[in-house]
């Protein structure tokens, strides 16, 4: 039986490059205890032969985090799998959907799907070397390939290497003539397909990603397969996770609201002043808060004007907030 109980994979917030990054993930677990959280894409030469704290240094707090690799060296992607876990990480997942230049140069990310053998010798590959789970985020295919057969293809080698789940962004990636930006919105959402492949496979944890935004989503795919992977909306109305526990898991958010999310971080922003960082590392993944409040546009406006410079403090950040009105229960509910 797989490492990946389907629980664990019930609600997680998608790898987005330059977003989730630790200071991110650290926001984000402050809101849900359940959430599964995934590092940016790290690709495994960078793990192999770079600064290896700086890539996917992490805090505890993080727990469950998930390592993204980008590469398709088996060889090489079962070393750094292996640094992964050495690390700490709770599972190594596999990108073969990232559409950008960087991995289509590299014949990598979602050039993949027209590899399925390649992609299977890699899970088995990461397999061999780490304990804890490893898994596939794809696409339903690339460019002119036959969603149903390309997606079968796929499926089928990596759960025969051993896979322990499987996140489909339901979209087809086109390499060419879209930008990256472009395959997160211009090609048709195909939930069914997802669907389709859950039915096919019911002994395989499948979760889907892609589109999906309100809270109120997130049952109706549950319905349908074993995880919610939500990406952008997480990232940009971030107090949507505090709703992840209490809907999903019948707990109890770790924390009321935003304002006391904010309490709550000052002791991880402390520290990382303390170490010599930077407010911004932190701040700039708050712009997304208090969507619509009053006070709300002079919250993003004294982020920008006073917590980028070198010496901006929790001050600065407790600056900020004060502009925005703190609203009562059925006001917050309203």
């Amino acid at each position: 039986m797989t490492a990946l109980s389907p629980e664990l994979l019930r609600f997680s917030v998608a790898p987005m490059m330059d977003w989730t990054d630790r200071y991110c993930r650290t926001i984000h677990r402050l809101m849900s205890r359940r959430a599964r959280l995934y590092t940016e894409m790290v690709t495994a030469q960078a793990v192999i032969r770079g600064d290896r704290q700086r890539l996917i240094g992490f805090d505890a707090f993080e727990h469950p985090v998930a390592l993204q690799l980008g590469g398709n060296d088996p060889v090489l992607l079962a070393q750094a799998a292996r640094i992964g876990a050495d690390f700490g990480y709770d599972e190594i997942n596999l990108n073969c959907g990232c559409p950008s230049d960087r991995v289509q140069g590299g014949a990598f990310g979602a050039c993949l799907m027209r590899e399925p053998v390649l992609v299977g010798d890699c899970v088995a590959a990461m397999k061999a070397a780490v304990s804890i789970p490893v898994t596939v985020k794809c696409r339903i295919g690339v460019d002119d390939q036959d969603p149903e057969a390309a997606l079968d293809a796929l499926t089928a080698s990596v759960k025969a290497a051993g896979v322990d789940a499987l996140i489909v962004h339901a979209r087809k990636a086109w390499l060419q003539g879209l930008s990256p930006k472009e395959n997160r919105e211009v090609p048709p959402l195909d939930y069914g397909r997802a669907y389709r492949l859950k039915a096919a496979h019911p002994d395989l944890p499948i979760a889907i990603n892609g589109g999906i935004r309100a809270p109120d989503e997130w049952a109706g795919q549950l319905d349908h397969v074993d995880g919610v992977m939500v990406g952008r909306e997480a990232y940009q109305n971030p107090e949507i996770l505090l709703r992840v526990d209490p809907l999903l898991f019948g707990e109890a958010a770790p924390v009321s609201d935003a304002f006391a999310m904010l309490e709550a971080l000052e002791p991880h922003l402390a520290a990382h002043l303390e170490a010599g960082g930077r407010l911004h590392a932190f701040t700039r993944h708050l712009v997304g808060l208090f969507p619509g409040r009053p006070g709300a546009r002079q919250f993003r406006r004294h982020l920008a004007e006073h917590c980028v410079a070198a010496g901006a403090g929790i001050d600065d950040l407790r600056a900020a907030v004060a502009h925005v009105a703190r609203l009562d229960g059925a006001q917050a509910a309203a």
